[in-house]
């Protein structure tokens, strides 16, 4: 470990990351963004950011990732007001020093919004702050069918794919992916599909009649974007404005929350933005229940 502070500490040793590990999978759907870093350290022992555990009484009960997320693992348990507090003031001291590393604070709202106050405008402006994110898990409800029509994307479809990725992401991010090359999210958007973490719903399986270009044309698309051992958050979720408000995306929903939880046996979560009343209700209707808030700062 290196020391920063008397409760502040950069963990490296393996036991350290196996007690960050069992804190966040005290709520592993609130953590899942963390844990499929950490479990993937566990595995490889190569870690892709920098863990920073707090310490009491020799032990870590508290920790922040800090990767191209910065995501704070405070548990629920601690709930001593003053406990979270000292808590969030020490990573927010150390955060202050080391500077901004992360493109965005994300993780469970009231832990992400109290981080962003303590750090009292040390970081540089935010593009832009969603301080509520219904965190919502998959029922396994029968009130609606899958659609048929949805299927894990294949090699194939990148062509197809890919544009529409990137269409997605430019609505919900609000820039482009590509804006430094798209070397590197084109290989993300591969390494879905070739991990079987893709669902897809082309134009020709909306309407027979369309072929070529326009047939192999992205009508829905979702991906496992985050997964640890026992949650699978998704991600990505896309519909072409051509065909929104046809009642797609519910069923459509249903159908990727059926396959991950039978292929992978994972509890299937994720979260949306607030103002979105359209994507809640379809999730609502898909048998999607809010089990928590997150909230993210962009930069």
């Amino acid at each position: 470990m290196e020391r920063l502070r008397d409760d502040v500490t950069v963990l490296t040793d393996s036991r350290d990351i196996n007690d960050v590990v069992r804190c966040a999978r005290t709520d592993s759907v609130a953590y899942v963004l963390a844990l499929a870093h950490l479990e993937e350290a566990q595995r490889t022992g190569v870690m892709p950011g920098e863990v920073w555990g707090y310490t009491h009484e020799g032990a870590v009960i508290a920790a922040l990732w800090v990767g191209a997320n910065c995501i704070p693992l405070v548990p629920q348990r601690l709930t001593d007001p003053r406990v979270r507090r000292d808590i969030i003031a020490a990573f927010a001291h150390r955060a202050r020093r080391t500077g901004r590393r992360s493109s965005s604070l994300v993780g469970p709202a009231r832990d992400v919004l109290a981080l962003w106050e303590a750090l009292d405008g040390a970081w540089s402006a935010p593009r832009e702050i969603r301080p509520s994110q219904p965190s919502m898990v998959w029922a396994q409800s029968d009130q609606l069918h899958a659609d048929p029509r949805v299927r894990l994307a294949r090699l194939s479809d990148f062509d197809a794919l890919l544009p529409a990725s990137v269409h997605m992401f430019v609505e919900e991010v609000g820039v482009s992916p590509l804006r430094y090359g798209s070397v590197h999210y084109s290989r993300r958007v591969r390494e879905l599909i070739a991990e079987s973490r893709t669902y897809v719903m082309l134009a020709r399986d909306v309407d027979s009649t369309l072929t070529g270009a326009e047939g192999n044309r992205v009508v829905f698309k979702a991906d496992v974007g985050s997964m640890c051992a026992d949650v699978a958050q998704i991600q990505g979720v896309w519909i072409d404005p051509g065909y929104r408000g046809r009642g797609l995306s519910a069923s459509a929903m249903v159908s990727v929350a059926r396959d991950v939880t039978s292929r992978l046996g994972l509890t299937v979560s994720l979260y949306v933005n607030d103002y979105n009343h359209r994507a809640i209700r379809a999730y609502r209707r898909a048998g999607f229940t809010e089990v928590g808030t997150y909230a993210t700062v962009m930069f």
